[in-house]
């Protein structure tokens, strides 16, 4: 069963090249804590998530626009991106795509994560994480 997530926050470090985007487990209970995980991310992407998430434009269309522009070209928008394995420390993903004529008619694409997640940052695409991967990405804290 897919969990819904959220970007919590991206991270960019100043001394080496790594970023990470982080992502937080959506409306659990009060009881339990939200389970979050970083995906490891480029500095292009970690750069195009952060200004989508601000709604920030740039001077030119970026890859991630001209994508987002394409898809609704062609008469699809992005329902929503599914996380849907972790193999050898590597996040796998795929865009769920619905027809804007025919909202019955869906496509699904494989994507990196961060790909996935720069195109859906602007229009607040929910993101949903199956739960085997959670249990890798987020194994339950070992008793004491």
């Amino acid at each position: 069963m897919p969990v819904e997530m959220e970007v919590a926050r991206v991270l960019a470090s100043d001394t080496q090249d790594l970023h990470f985007v982080e992502l937080r487990e959506v409306g659990s209970s009060g009881a339990a804590p939200s389970r979050t995980f970083p995906i490891v991310i480029g500095h292009a992407e970690a750069s195009a998530v952060r200004r989508r998430l601000l709604g920030e434009a740039s001077p030119r269309p970026q890859t991630h626009d001209l994508l987002g522009d394409v898809i609704h070209t062609l008469g699809f928008e992005i329902q929503c991106i599914e996380i849907t394995e972790l193999h050898e420390h590597t996040f796998f993903a795929r865009l769920c795509l619905r027809s804007s004529s025919d909202p019955q008619h869906r496509v699904d694409v494989d994507a990196r994560p961060s790909d996935a997640i720069a195109l859906g940052a602007a229009s607040q695409v929910p993101i949903f994480v199956d739960e085997g991967v959670l249990a890798v990405a987020c194994p339950p804290d070992e008793p004491a």
